[in-house]
């Protein structure tokens, strides 16, 4: 009876040890995004939306966060919102096969246009294009649906700002090369600069005589493109596309960011692999040719929460909170999707050092 006892005890002991480190993690306080100095202000940054609506079933997420960012406009005083590119899987497919995805391209770019309409007349927002975004799949050819969906008018907000528009791979103006103004509520001026997926040099060309005007001499910019770095934090060199006429993070480096003067930062989406958060992230710093320090980050979710045909990335983005001192950059890894039930909060946030640190802007 006695050895009865024993046994039992130690089967209940272990029960209690393996059972305890979840429970221990779900008890942890949650706290929701809050600025840490009431004076800041913060940008957000979205990873490539395209595995939310290549799939009906995923949408909704997609739209949580977007509906989560409009709410927290004024509590983390967003200035800015910036989304990766890739908005779709699929830019002209007609009949999806049900695997890589269940939407046509057009509901996929119904979609994300909807997801974003959250944000019109809120905030300002700019989107980057991504090779899913040009061609059938995946840029067979350089035509996009992107000027359909997301027209000049489409956030009154984003179009206020608007001050240089390049031209695509038909000829004609376009958003998806162009650059936006605005200035922080601690006086310092930015420029966002958006460029195409693999960008041309024409269009390398022209974005390095635009940001060398003299009106811009003074200005921050970011640039926001789709490829430029890997998970190993090295600029992409090349990549197995069948388009002939494009430059990836080496050649974006070389022709356009080291030549300026004003690049300071840099955000790119694109990498991922499946349910591995270091496989999607990658963070590196270099000095243009003014000798200011150029911040590179790349960041994506697509193939976390089940693969590339998951739940689309766990409803992951990033802000980042600028600090009143107008140089300090703290950069914040979240997930609303996560934080909308008490029983999964104490997963929402992302806090190991890679997820969460600090930078800084010359």
């Amino acid at each position: 009876m006695n050895n009865k006892l024993y046994l039992l005890g130690v089967l209940l002991l272990f029960i209690g040890m393996t059972s305890q480190p979840v429970h221990a993690q779900q008890d942890q306080p949650y706290a929701p995004p809050q600025l840490s100095n009431p004076q800041s202000w913060s940008l957000v940054l979205l990873p490539d939306p395209q595995s939310y609506v290549k799939f009906e079933r995923n949408q909704g997420a997609l739209e949580l966060m977007m509906g989560w960012i409009a709410e927290n406009i004024e509590p983390l005083q967003i200035g800015m919102v910036l989304c990766t590119g890739d908005l779709v899987e699929h830019n002209d497919w007609l009949n999806p096969n049900g695997t890589q995805g269940n939407q046509p391209g057009k509901q996929q770019w119904e979609a994300v246009a909807r997801a974003f309409n959250r944000l019109d007349g809120k905030v300002p927002y700019v989107a980057a294009t991504g090779n899913h975004d040009y061609g059938i799949k995946n840029i067979e050819y350089r035509r996009t649906n992107y000027n359909q969906y997301f027209p000049v008018d489409k956030n009154p907000l984003s179009q206020r700002l608007l001050r240089d528009v390049g031209i695509d791979g038909d000829g004609y103006p376009s958003l998806t090369n162009a650059t936006y103004e605005f200035t922080s509520p601690h006086g310092r001026k930015f420029l966002v600069m958006v460029l195409e997926f693999a960008p041309r040099d024409t269009v390398l060309n022209w974005a390095l005589q635009t940001v060398n005007q003299l009106q811009y001499a003074d200005h921050t910019v970011i640039l926001l493109t789709h490829s430029y770095l890997n998970s190993e934090s090295e600029h992409i060199i090349k990549e197995n596309y069948p388009i002939t006429d494009g430059n990836y993070g080496a050649a974006i480096w070389e022709k356009l960011v080291k030549p300026s003067k004003n690049i300071q930062l840099v955000f790119s989406g694109h990498i991922g692999k499946p349910d591995d958060v270091l496989g999607h992230i990658g963070f590196r710093t270099d000095t243009n040719a003014a000798g200011k320090k150029v911040q590179q980050m790349v960041f994506n979710a697509q193939a976390l929460g089940g693969g590339w045909h998951g739940n689309g990335g766990d409803g992951w983005l990033r802000y980042l909170e600028f600090l009143p001192d107008g140089k300090t950059v703290k950069v914040n890894t979240f997930s609303p999707l996560f934080a909308l039930s008490p029983a999964t909060r104490y997963l929402a946030w992302r806090t190991a050092a890679y997820d969460t640190f600090t930078f800084t802007l010359d």
